[in-house]
């Protein structure tokens, strides 16, 4: 049976109407043929493909399909491939963009821009990303990410231009550089002598318009190649300017102290609940106890830049036929000043009677005063509604009420306002490698490959001012999980920054600025050989060796006030938010005010606020880390084929020593070292002179006041050093069960290195006592992540540039990071503050456990005809940790859904990702932070929720219409669906937050010479 192009369409409408993928039974051969007549028929459909490869050029997305689905199938591991024969017809602006089209992929978005990249249900910290096969720095633009030492890579400095193929190994195997527990994304870029004309080029110039600033910003890009007659020299470069504003309207609980997140009522310290001030709900006093409530209600609004620029040089030469020297440098850079400006509540605060500026809870925070006497906010009109928790508990939630100081209580502190413009955030990730491949004989080739890069996130000046908010009272109602709640505050007075008669209305409490930079920074070189056996199934034996020298290095500072007086600029100088502020989040009526000044207003008040000091006197050693890790491997992995290409696959192992040395900031005890002076000779500290004494952390130097050098505190570091070995075993197995059916199996042993501030943050909390002395502080002993994986698949080549495949994979790891401060066998010698003697600590710290992740993936890619063709893959993966969490960065379920048309004059392309929720974490979590704790609730002992990020959909769309053969129009829109991205913790019923980024439209006139 024979499908003309219009009834494969019309099927391929009706099983997509239907739900059913099986859109290749149409195609599929009559069951009863004998195997001659099976043969005879693919004999036929070869010769056919071979006549027409022979007069048809290929070209666009079809050609890029195409050659990913060629080299997914060759390939003797599991492998997922992205190629660009034409730049400019996916929908895609960076390579994170181009990578979560692929099954069994996940992207981590801030803002409308997919950033971080994650496999198979894992954390972003536990997939290696490399460029030419060698590692890259990178730089992150938000000062969070700067200080967070991740090692997952931000691909927002990667423009999807400089993409000639993405490799993304699923199965691991001994040649391939070590550090992916999750698995191995290779990115190459284009070689000059590999180009098909001796000069050509593309250049292409248009604008972009983001939808919610409602700007418009130009993207300019464009490149060339070029190689001599000889085809044994040659050169591409591109350049690139890109420019795009952002925005960010957010609804959360974010806010100062204890009022940032979730908790539980308990009347015995929240005074004002009443069965009184209860009366006529239907409630008790004693029946709120327990139950969950939010500790605010805020709204950020936040406003920046991505000013991308740089480019790319590849020089090539080829001196003899059996020598080929590559050169490959890449640079790229961005600009992202931003201004996050936050309006919000304090509800824990005043249940609790506290009025601390900052949020502060505890015994000595001040309390709220009315008429003399200490008043607690009561909770009036309560709505509560039961949960059911991610771990099967259920839980009650306060869903709204009225949280207000009784009549007549004059205005209490209600919330806090603030407004920070991080001046100078800059990222910048580059490269240079230079390659050799050298045939030395007709059985061996040697390649070499050294590589540096080097990565800078820096935000040069943090800044910005803090106000406190008075008033008596606010209502709130929680709607939809992704939809802004109800919110309005009472008696706060006007939406300016004035403190009214009354005692309503906002006062000055505090003002702060920081630097921050962040330098990661890798020097590597590799030697790879393959000699050929040519011997029974033994077809070549690869080996090889690695080292490489990893440095990462943190550092803080922050500038010196004049006086501690606080006096903030004009308030008549301070606005308010636009009027569409919140428009896309939904949920009705809600409060929208806040204020703040503008950027220029704030900064050059600021400036009139520092000192000139010292840049050693503003640094901050507290929170720097300095390390350096050594990455050494060799190889050896043998290649086997069997008779007639029915089989092939590879068996190897990497022995793999990783050195990790870091300097651990450690405090001194009080008046050990007196501070030097700014301005001061530097003298060492004659009882430890390893103190850095010249640094302020937490000192003052106002004008006119003499400076007290016993102020603060005094640190020096403290050497780590410690050694890890591994084997990693591999193995994958290829296997034709028929021409267009192939079988897969990959058994393999990989790692994972912990991200850097698990070996690199500072001491804190030392104690001494009966059963001897600890400290908080990073553990030196937490070993890499291990994963022992398998992963089976199967794969239909049906027809062209179509298959149907179906991926098992499973992978037990071992040394999963359980943060918390808990005491361990690792220990550290310190000075003792009590009686300045050096003691043995014991380190409270992060432990390592247990974890699983298994799942299936199924990817299906057909051409309908006419021109019309479609993509469609889906995954699951189940994840389980030895404690009961959820695993970080872990969605259970991804999916895209993609089609496209394409002829000589026009193609047009759309996409659809979902993810499923996951647990969210936008920095690489600290290693004391109690992230895995236990909550009592209720009396029932469960772990202490993690921040979920609830499911979400996108839609990008692509169009490109050739003007002529050299000048072609592109238009592209990303974030179409201009999805609202939720957060929540124990379940949906406590939302955490909800933010909206808006679309992006970009149109561009595209070039080729």
């Amino acid at each position: 049976m024979t499908f003309k192009p219009t009834q494969i369409a019309q099927a391929v409408a009706l099983s997509l109407l239907l739900g059913s993928p099986l859109i290749a039974a149409a195609q599929t051969p009559d069951s009863t043929e004998t195997t001659e007549q099976r043969k005879a028929r693919e004999a036929a459909e070869e010769k056919l493909k071979a006549q027409q490869l022979g007069t048809v050029t290929i070209t666009g997305i079809r050609a890029s399909v195409e050659q990913a689905i060629n080299i997914k199938r060759m390939a003797s591991s599991n492998v997922e491939v992205i190629t660009a024969v034409d730049v400019g017809k996916m929908p895609d602006k960076n390579l994170a963009d181009s990578l979560q089209r692929l099954v069994g992929v996940a992207v981590r978005s801030d803002y409308d821009e997919a950033e971080k990249v994650s496999m198979r249900g894992t954390n972003a910290d536990m997939s290696l990303i490399l460029f030419n096969g060698h590692t890259v720095s990178g730089g992150d633009w938000y000062v969070a990410d700067q200080l967070s030492s991740s090692r997952s890579t931000s691909l927002s400095l990667m423009p999807s231009s400089v993409l000639n193929q993405a490799t993304v190994y699923k199965t691991s195997q001994a040649n391939i550089v070590d550090g992916g527990l999750a698995g191995t994304i290779d990115v190459t870029t284009r070689k000059p002598l590999d180009e098909k004309s001796r000069f050509g080029g593309v250049a292409s110039a248009g604008a972009v318009y983001a939808d919610l600033p409602g700007k418009t910003s130009p993207q300019l890009n464009a490149s060339f190649n070029w190689k001599n007659e000889a085809n044994n020299f040659g050169v591409i470069g591109q350049v690139f300017k890109e420019k795009r504003h952002i925005r960010r309207d957010t609804a959360s609980r974010f806010a100062y102290g204890t009022s940032s997140g979730w908790g539980e009522i308990n009347t015995a310290t929240m005074k004002g609940i009443t069965d009184a001030s209860l009366a006529g709900t239907g409630y008790k006093a004693a029946d709120l106890n327990g139950v969950r409530l939010p500790g605010s209600m805020s709204s950020e609004f936040v406003e920046g830049v991505r000013d991308r620029s740089g480019g790319m040089l590849a020089l090539q030469a080829r001196p003899t036929q059996n020598l080929d020297i590559g050169l490959t440098g890449f640079y790229s850079s961005m600009k992202a000043n931003n201004f996050g400006r936050l309006n919000s509540g304090a509800m824990y605060s005043m249940l609790l009677g506290k009025a601390d500026s900052v949020g502060a809870t505890g015994a000595a925070a001040a309390n709220t005063n009315s008429n003399g006497q200490q008043v607690f906010a009561q909770i009036r009109n309560p709505v509560i509604v039961e949960q059911t928790t991610m771990y099967g508990h259920k839980l009650r939630v306060l869903k709204s009420a009225d949280i207000v100081f009784a009549d007549g209580t004059s205005p209490q502190y209600i919330g806090n306002s603030e407004a920070f413009y991080r001046d100078g955030a800059t990222a910048s990730s580059g490269f240079l490698d230079l390659d050799a491949k050298w045939q030395l004989s007709k059985d061996l080739v040697v390649k070499g490959l050294f590589s540096t890069t080097r990565g800078v996130g820096e935000t040069q000046l943090d800044q910005g001012l803090t106000y406190a908010r008075y008033g008596t009272g606010v209502s709130y109602a929680l709607g939809k999980v992704d939809e802004a709640p109800f919110v309005q505050y009472h008696g706060a007075g006007a939406n300016l920054p004035v403190l009214n008669a009354d005692g309503s209305g906002y006062k000055l409490v505090g003002r702060a600025a920081s630097s921050t930079k962040t330098v990661d920074s890798e020097q590597s070189l590799a030697i790879d050989a393959e000699y050929t056996q040519d011997s029974g199934v033994f077809t070549s034996l690869a080996f090889g060796a690695r080292h490489a020298e990893h440095k990462r290095d943190l550092r803080r500072w922050a500038p010196t006030f004049r006086s501690a007086a606080l006096a903030g600029p004009d308030p008549s100088l301070a606005i308010g938010y636009p009027g569409n502020f919140g428009q896309e989040l939904g949920g009705g009526n809600w409060d929208r005010s806040g204020f703040y000044f503008p950027k220029d207003v704030l900064t050059g008040f600021m400036a009139s606020q520092f000192k000139a000091t010292t840049p050693e006197f503003e640094r901050r050693v507290a929170s720097e880390i300095e390390m350096r890790e050594k990455q050494s491997a060799l190889y050896l992995m043998q290649n086997l084929e069997g008779p007639n290409n029915r089989w092939s696959g590879n068996v190897g192992l990497r022995l793999v020593r990783t050195t990790v040395d870091a300097q651990i900031v450690t405090p001194l005890p009080a008046g050990t070292c007196a501070k030097i002076e700014p301005g001061k000779p530097a003298t060492p500290c004659a009882a430890f002179p390893g103190a850095i004494n010249t640094a302020g952390d937490g000192s003052t130097f106002f004008d006119g006041a003499a400076f007290n050098p016993a102020q603060g505190t005094v640190y020096y570091k403290v050497p780590s050093h410690k050694q890890f070995d591994h084997l990693l075993p591999s193995m994958n197995l290829r296997y034709e069960l028929s021409p267009r059916l192939i079988g897969r199996l990959g058994l393999s042993r990989t790692i994972g290195r912990q991200n850097y501030n698990v070996y690199g943050s500072g001491f804190s909390g030392q104690s001494c006592g009966p059963a001897g002395c600890t400290v908080t502080g990073p553990n030196p002993n937490l070993a890499p992540l291990t994963a022992n994986n398998t992963d089976v698949s199967l794969a239909w080549y049906f027809a062209k540039r179509s298959i149907l495949a179906v991926n098992l994979f499973s992978s037990r790891m071992q040394g999963y990071p359980k943060t918390g401060s808990v005491r361990q066998d690792s220990t550290v010698d310190l000075v003792d503050p009590v009686d300045n003697r050096v003691k043995t600590y014991f380190i409270n710290t992060a432990s390592q456990q247990k974890a699983r992740i298994h799942g299936i993936e199924i990817s299906y890619e057909q051409p309908i005809g006419a021109g019309f063709g479609f993509s469609a893959n889906a995954s699951s993966a189940s994840t389980k940790v030895q404690d009961g969490r959820p695993m970080v960065g872990a969605s259970k379920y991804a999916a895209n859904l993609g089609g496209y048309f394409e002829n000589d004059v026009f193609s047009a392309r759309l996409v659809y990702n979902y993810r499923s929720e996951y647990v969210s974490s936008s920095t690489a979590p600290s290693p004391t932070a109690n992230s895995q704790g236990q909550s009592v609730i209720n009396g029932v002992a469960m772990p202490t929720a993690p921040t979920m990020a609830a499911p979400v959909s996108n839609l990008a769309f692509s169009m490109n219409y050739n003007i002529s053969d050299a000048l072609q129009l592109s238009f592209n829109a990303t974030n179409l669906l201009n999805p609202v991205r939720a957060t929540y913790r124990y379940s949906e019923a406590e939302q955490q937050k909800v933010d909206a980024s808006g679309r992006q439209y970009y149109l561009e006139a595209r070039y080729k010479f």
